[in-house]
């Protein structure tokens, strides 16, 4: 069993670094589609570590489940490199890097990343929790991917998973691919339903799609006055540089408030206003962050005037 995992690693590791790896490359690694080629590799793992191990015992189930994902996780960490891997190495193409020297960086991120993920993680773990696991506080992070794949290899070894749903949803695939296909044939390529986007609104909660087409709309009207600068090709850069300063200072303040959630012992460690300030509090939150696009829009007008 052991041989045949190494082989399922080495074979859909392969194609699953192959897709996502494309898709960070387009659309960039956040928008990735591992969520979904997850899904496909731990029924595809169950099916075939079931099929290896042959019939099992009732006390054999939670042991059999737990190699199934940790099997899944592998690949899992196969994609995600990839994701990382294409990204840097299309931002690297943007602002005119070494093809040879990125590729160093990237073998260093991974070894320093292998470093510095798990201690992160078990920092986020020993804050909050992850919803569903042991010891989870009242703000538990949410980790509906990993209880979504838990229950897939589950409802496989348990045989009760919906494989009708699984069908219906292949189904609905089938279709958007022929209607994308038709729509862009019928209007050359002006109108289009891409299927990514559409599995993403069905499985992604509102909350995390409706930023994805505010900032395509968003970065569309800033290459278009990019175009009518001094310096367009430099202006593009510096947006693209912003945007990315944007969610990687987001991530970096998430892991300093788990450091702070960690030391303190409080959920909250940074409140000094009542609950009942919540709506003020969202509506300053975004009058900041308008103010702060403008103020970066004039510093970016000005640097391409220079």
């Amino acid at each position: 069993m052991v041989l045949i995992s190494i082989l399922f690693v080495l074979l859909i590791g392969l194609a699953v670094a192959g897709v996502c790896g494309y898709m960070a490359g387009l659309i960039g690694a956040s928008n990735s589609p591992i969520s979904g080629v997850g899904i496909i590799v731990v029924i595809t793992a169950a099916l075939l570590i079931k099929a290896v191990h042959g019939a099992q015992s009732t006390d054999q189930v939670s042991p059999l489940i737990a190699y199934t994902l940790f099997t899944s996780a592998v690949v899992f960490g196969v994609a995600t490199i990839s994701n990382d891997n294409l990204q840097d190495l299309k931002t690297g193409q943007l602002v005119g890097a070494t093809p040879w020297k990125q590729q160093v960086a990237l073998v260093i991120g991974v070894i320093f990343g292998s470093i510095v993920i798990p201690p992160v993680l078990q920092l986020l773990n020993t804050s909050f929790g992850f919803a569903g696991a042991p010891n989870a506080t009242e703000n538990a992070l949410a980790a509906p991917q990993a209880a979504l794949l838990s229950s897939l290899a589950k409802g496989v070894f348990g045989g009760d998973l919906n494989w009708g749903l699984l069908g219906l949803g292949a189904l609905i695939g089938v279709a958007v691919v022929i209607v994308d296909e038709v729509m862009g044939r019928a209007s050359k390529n002006r109108f289009r339903l891409p299927p990514l986007a559409v599995g993403m609104g069905m499985y992604l909660p509102i909350s995390l799609t409706l930023v994805i087409p505010l900032g395509a709309i968003a970065g569309l009207f800033y290459d278009r006055w990019a175009t009518r600068t001094a310096n367009p090709e430099r202006t593009k850069r510096f947006g693209t540089l912003l945007a990315t300063g944007l969610i990687v200072g987001e991530s970096l303040f998430g892991v300093l408030f788990a450091a702070i959630v960690a030391a303190t012992g409080d959920d909250e460690p940074l409140a000094v206003v009542g609950k009942n300030f919540q709506g003020a509090a969202e509506l300053i939150g975004m009058l900041l962050f308008v103010g702060l696009v403008v103020a970066l829009y004039q510093w970016v007008k000005k640097l391409a005037v220079r």
